[in-house]
Formats: C-alpha cells, structure tokens, sequence
C-alpha cells in the first residue's frame, strides 16, 4: 500500500517518515511540504541519509488522492480544516494529526482553537481515533482524526474508571507535562534554549486546546462528565508525556482493586502496558515506542485516585497511533511496522 505524507518537514512528519520506512505493508510512497518544493529531506534531516531519498514535493491534492492509498496529514491545525476535505472522496483513506476534525462542535474549535473549522459534516463523518477504545470504527474509517497527544495519555488512563462509573466526574484533575518537541519545529521563546534548558514552567493556563477534546471524550462515555481542570508543563527534555490524573473514587476501593480493574480491560491492547503496584512509569521508558504505561494508586486517606500514564508524545500521541489506525484501516494487524521497543536510556 502507497502511503504519502503531507507535512513532512516537520517533527510528526520525520516520526512518520522514520516508522513507515520499516513498515512491512506500507510504501513510503511521496512526501510532501508547503514550505519546500523539490528539495531532498535529508537537507533538513540529515539523520534520513541512505533511509529515504524521497524529495519534498508540492502539495497537489487531486494527483496526492488518486496515486497514493494513505495520506498522513501532519500539518498544523488550521491547515487540515481545508485541505482534508480535498483529499477526500478519491482512492485514498486520510488519516489527520492535526486538531482540525477532532471537535465536533464547530463552535468549541473556534472558541478553542481560534481558527475557522471545516465543514461541520465533513467533521461529523471523520472518526476519531482513540485506537484502543474505538476499534471498530477505525477499521471502516475513510477519513479518520487522531487524537492528541496529551488527550491520548490522560484518556487511555482514565477510560477503565470513566466507563465504570468509579469516580467522581466533576472532580477530575489532570497535571500533564510534555516535552519541547510538542511544540512543533518553529521557533518561539518559549521553547528557546535559553528559556527552557534548566528550567520547567506551566503554560496555556485553562486555555489549552486539548481540553474540549478530552471532555467530549470523557462525555461521549459517561453523561455526568463536568469541566475538567487541565494544566499542561513543558520539560528540558526532547520528547515524553506524563499525565498524572486525580480524581475521588464514589466508592471505598483499594488499589489491588483498580489494578485488577485496569489489567482485565487493556489485557488485549498490545500498546498498553498496566503497571504493577507502586512501580511507576517514565517518559524514557516508552520513548521511541508506541507504548502507553500506566499506574494507578488509591490514597486511602482521601479516598482519591491516582493515575499515571505516559507515552512518546511523537510517537503513540501522533505519529505511532496514526500508523495503528492505519494498519486497522487496511485490515493489518494492528502492530505491524510498529513493534520496535523504547530506547533507553
């Protein structure tokens, strides 16, 4: 299968380029970039030197659309809004890591995400691609959003208790922290070296554009679901996310009791790896992998829940889950081209 990916030149699209080069089904077929025209990547990537020759080339849709069987969207939000729709309706299947078709209330993106959103039934038919709890849809999917990063950490860790209505669903609190390369290639103070080495610091203060993503989730599986609180870190360090979710339990439960809850549901999910009791996950140990490890802790004072969960913000919180959904897609097995394990250290 011919799998193109537009947005290449920047960090979800190398991922990509990196993953697809050793996928046994898929054929990194063209790369394309709005930026550069004609160029080879490895001007920008050295490291992709003697793994892919593939030159930048200009966007087309209609030619993209008729010669390739996947297309990987990795292009910033705002972008996709237009161009998915474009893509859509010929031969190929488009799978999105932008924000763009992930909210389906065409108000909440303009309200989160300041930009104008695509077709509101365009979005309605893009299936959302939270892998593990949406598997079905995926594999019929013709058009499919990816989630979030940080909505793919903190959702994997709380949908077994968010679907068994074992906590309080208007006391939920989310701390995330994510490393720089979050943040996109562009260059900004925030993410100046000299701002960032040595230092850790909140940012987007009740205003990040997650958190619409993460309550429609959280409602789509439990009606009770309130605002949530979502605070979100950037660390000195290249890659990772760790959410660490707080919420009160609505009934006296222990930890071996959650555990136990958490390994029976993600028993048949390859990516997600429970925990055992007190050993708790590192980004670096899922880094470079599509890995989601996560914990859970009862605080038997508070009665209050502890969740923590990590992932490779580039790989299982974007380009890692784009392939996963893709091999369902196309009716591969789910973890083919993606079962190298974590680099460490």
């Amino acid at each position: 299968m011919k799998a193109s990916v537009i947005g290449a030149s920047g960090y979800g699209g190398i991922e990509l380029i990196r993953l697809l080069s050793n996928h046994p089904d898929f054929e990194l077929h063209a790369i394309y970039s709005s930026s550069k025209e004609n160029v080879s990547v490895t001007e920008d990537y050295p490291h992709l030197a003697e793994v892919c020759s593939l030159p930048l080339t200009k966007i087309d849709p209609d030619t993209i659309k008729e010669t390739s069987d996947v297309v990987f969207l990795a292009v910033p939000s705002g972008v996709a809004s237009g161009l998915a729709p474009q893509l859509a309706g010929g031969h190929a299947k488009v799978v999105d890591l932008s924000g763009d078709l992930r909210l389906k209330e065409t108000n909440d993106y303009k309200k989160w995400y300041k930009k104008e959103p695509a077709d509101k039934a365009f979005i309605a038919d893009a299936v959302y691609g939270l892998t593990e709890w949406n598997r079905e849809n995926v594999k019929t999917a013709k058009v499919l959003s990816n989630p979030g990063c940080f909505p793919t950490a903190a959702l994997l860790g709380l949908a077994p208790v968010v679907k068994n209505n074992l906590i309080d669903m208007k006391n939920i609190i989310i701390d995330a922290k994510s490393g720089v390369s979050g943040a996109g290639r562009g260059l900004s103070p925030l993410v100046h070296f000299a701002e960032m080495n040595d230092n850790f610091r909140i940012y987007k203060v009740n205003e990040h554009q997650h958190i619409p993503e993460i309550e429609q989730q959280l409602t789509w599986w439990n009606k009770d679901t309130a605002p949530i609180t979502f605070s979100t870190h950037l660390l000195p360090v290249s890659r990772g996310i760790m959410a660490t979710t707080y919420a009160p339990l609505t009934s006296v439960m222990t930890t071996e009791e959650v555990y136990a809850l958490y390994v029976e549901t993600y028993k048949n999910d390859p990516f997600v790896r429970v925990r055992p009791s007190k050993q708790f996950p590192g980004i670096k140990e899922v880094a470079g992998s599509n890995f989601c490890d996560i914990s859970v802790d009862v605080d038997t004072r508070t009665n209050r829940l502890v969740i923590v969960s990590v992932i490779d913000n580039l790989v299982k919180g974007a380009a890692g889950q784009a392939i996963q959904n893709a091999n369902l897609m196309f009716n591969f097995d789910e973890t083919s081209g993606l079962k190298g394990f974590p680099m460490y250290p």
